[in-house]
């Protein structure tokens, strides 16, 4: 299976984590343990009913330990499988494939744990109209990958980065001098995406006619989020953002806005609970 993540370097990032994980000594409890020749035969299974996402990165630190390793994907990324469920089945060096678990284990945890939180959200404002996004709130190093996991558990990826459109936020807005000054100096420079954030409805109509493409109604309580979409009328995109949780995500999606974004999907997942366990060759 040929797995790929648009700006990622899956052998780059494999090769970094395992460094980081020998060291200058390698796994010495693996190699004082465990005859040079021993094989290995193990399950991945999850204790958790979840959202699955990341096991062609967890089979790729086996492979990189033991090319010749045989590993068979149970599951695929994006399935929701019950507590219990086999994922991965390993055969290989048993040195070699004990010195990945660890990695292998918390890349697919972590991203597995993303992806199901994902999907509780896209589950509570379903039949809505409105899609949830992500944001920028990832830990440094691993965007490309928790923002793959948000897409695996059904959401859509808000910007990458500082560069692939301009969002306006309330500390633009002061130094600019306002949310239309600010717009308009986005739209002279150029930039096609401008997104501005406001947090009165009286913000709304200079955003729109400084130039803003796309508004980011910042804490707004849901009555305050009709008004504020019935206003906008359509004109350009409405994205709900700020405090949003399970709990409110659908009252908030129900105001009839485009979008709500959920920092909380990347920045507040648990791991998802995932074991590897030997089985008898």
């Amino acid at each position: 299976m040929t797995f790929g993540i648009e700006g990622f370097d899956l052998d780059a990032f494999v090769a970094a984590t395992l460094a980081e994980d020998m060291g200058e000594g390698g796994d010495v409890t693996s190699a004082a343990v465990i005859p040079a020749n021993a094989r290995f035969e193990a399950v991945m299974d999850s204790r958790d009913a979840i959202t699955v996402c990341g096991l062609e990165i967890a089979a790729a630190f086996f492979r990189r330990m033991d090319a010749q390793a045989t590993i068979e994907l149970l599951v695929a990324d994006g399935d929701r499988v019950a507590a219990g469920t086999a994922l991965m089945r390993i055969t290989g060096n048993a040195r070699a494939l004990l010195t990945a678990e660890r990695a292998a284990l918390n890349t697919v945890q972590h991203l597995s744990g993303i992806a199901t939180l994902t999907a509780a959200y896209v589950d509570a404002i379903a039949g809505s109209g409105a899609t949830l996004l992500d944001t920028r709130k990832t830990i440094p190093g691993l965007r490309r990958l928790e923002k793959y996991a948000t897409r695996t558990g059904g959401a859509r990826n808000h910007r990458m980065g500082l560069w692939d459109a301009a969002m306006i936020k309330d500390n633009h807005v002061a130094v600019a001098g306002g949310v239309g000054p600010a717009a308009a100096l986005a739209k002279a420079a150029g930039i096609a995406t401008i997104i501005v954030e406001v947090d009165r409805i009286d913000q709304i109509e200079p955003a729109i006619v400084a130039g803003a493409t796309h508004l980011l109604l910042d804490n707004m309580a849901p009555d305050v989020l009709r008004d504020a979409v019935a206003f906008v009328d359509g004109r350009v995109p409405t994205e709900a953002s700020g405090g949003v949780t399970l709990d409110t995500i659908g009252a908030v999606a129900r105001t009839g806005v485009c979008y709500v974004s959920v920092g909380r999907i990347t920045q507040s997942a648990p791991a998802a609970d995932i074991g590897l366990d030997f089985a008898e060759l």
